[in-house]
């Protein structure tokens, strides 16, 4: 099984029940020379306890079950279409 998939498993097996709880859910991004990339999503995007939520518990969670697995790091992707309204907004009032 690629490294991929074992992480994706262990997504839907072990942390989305956990961020479910929370009404959140978890993207995987990517994965190079032992770092996760991943993307919190629904309630937990944009949380102020993520980083704790990364670390506590889709890190540990990872790294229980994959050793080569280094850090994950949350990525906060911004949707094109939202940056072009806030700057159209911005510039109105400047």
């Amino acid at each position: 099984m690629q490294i991929e998939d074992r992480i994706n498993e262990i997504f839907k097996n072990k942390v989305r029940p956990h961020l479910s709880e929370h009404n959140g859910d978890i993207e995987f991004v990517g994965y190079k020379d032992g770092i996760v990339e991943v993307k919190l999503l629904g309630q937990c995007n944009g949380c102020i306890s993520a980083k704790y939520t990364i670390e506590d518990t889709v890190e540990i969670a990872l790294k229980e079950e994959i050793p080569e697995i280094k850090s994950v790091e949350l990525v906060n992707y911004v949707n094109e279409d939202m940056l072009a309204m806030a700057r159209k907004i911005l510039s109105k009032r400047l």
